[in-house]
């Protein structure tokens, strides 16, 4: 079943995409080649194939550890800090880009 310009329209409006009469003409035919290309997968017998949001199925990511190994050469703070236009206690102070902030912050 091919979709009608209306179809199409109520996608572009959805998508928030402004076409005109011509180009509404235009992205129909397109899109209706598009969903063609699409048929041959129509015809393979997927009966009992489980739905999947991914194609590499049960992805995760592996992540270490968040803490500090005292056996790996770390920067000292005072050093870190050393170039620092301004500081404030073990932190660099940097300004405000939420706007108006109070001075000790």
């Amino acid at each position: 079943m091919p979709l009608t310009q209306d179809d199409v329209a109520g996608i572009a409006d959805y998508a928030r995409i402004a076409l005109a009469g011509e180009e509404l003409a235009q992205m129909t035919a397109y899109m209706n080649e598009a969903i063609e290309l699409l048929e041959p997968i129509r015809q393979y017998d997927l009966e009992g194939v489980e739905p999947t949001f991914h194609p590499i199925g049960e992805l995760s990511n592996v992540m270490g550890a968040d803490v500090v190994d005292d056996s790996v050469r770390a920067l000292p703070v005072a050093v870190a800090l050393g170039n620092a236009a301004a500081t404030q206690g073990r932190y660099f102070r940097v300004p405000s880009i939420l706007g108006d902030a109070e001075e000790d912050r």
